[in-house]
């Protein structure tokens, strides 16, 4: 079985468990679908360039994070997997850093960026407990930066699975939000998980795309 049928099957299998509310269904699926995006890196040879061993890097600490999602009301436990993703936004930071960049694809990404997470912020506002605030707008800030250079790759030639990838990671940051901090329900999951995984395929495809 391929990595991104793999990925697809469990993410099927992590929504029904969502949906039934099994924690057993949540450890058996999540990090199959996470082990499914490492796969499709390594066979997209990210252990043959600087840019694929970043990504690679990346992509384990989100997987990393999605373990310590997974248990419920537990503070310090989401505090880590936040911590998780955001030296995955570094790591994938870091990689597309290697790759040329245009100025006008930084800047639009960046102020449309910058735009996108004010106003999340802004939704959330009074939502998020005091203890969570910089470590939320620390997170975003990171996200923001992460993106604009997704973009900017992209604008100068890149794939344009890393600006999509990016921003489809962005987006499904949102749902996590929303379930965390506004209302715990199983329609963030519904959209934002299987955003969030091919958000991460396409961004493990990229190591075969730019190794030339």
């Amino acid at each position: 079985m391929r990595p991104i049928a793999l990925c697809v099957i469990a993410v099927i299998g992590l929504l029904l468990a969502e949906r039934r509310g099994s924690r057993v269904g949540l450890w058996l699926t999540k990090p199959v679908a996470s082990v499914a995006f490492i796969w499709l890196g390594l066979e997209s040879g990210a252990l043959d360039t600087s840019y694929g061993q970043l990504v690679l890097a990346g992509l384990a600490l989100c997987m990393l994070g999605d373990v310590l999602l997974i248990p419920h009301n537990q503070p310090g436990i989401f505090r880590g997997g936040l911590f998780a993703f955001l030296l995955g936004h570094v790591a994938y930071s870091a990689a597309f850093l290697t790759r040329p960049l245009a100025p006008v694809g930084l800047v639009a990404g960046g102020v449309a960026l910058a735009a996108f997470i004010y106003l999340v912020l802004r939704w959330l506002g009074r939502s998020v407990p005091a203890g969570m605030v910089l470590p939320v707008r620390a997170y975003m800030l990171v996200i923001g930066v992460m993106s604009a250079l997704a973009c900017a790759v992209t604008a100068a030639g890149g794939p344009w699975q890393a600006a999509v990838g990016a921003l489809a990671f962005t987006a499904s940051d949102v749902s996590v939000a929303r379930d965390r901090f506004v209302r715990h329900d199983f329609a963030n999951r519904a959209w934002g998980l299987p955003l969030y995984y091919g958000a991460q395929l396409l961004i493990a495809t990229t190591p075969a795309l730019v190794s030339g």
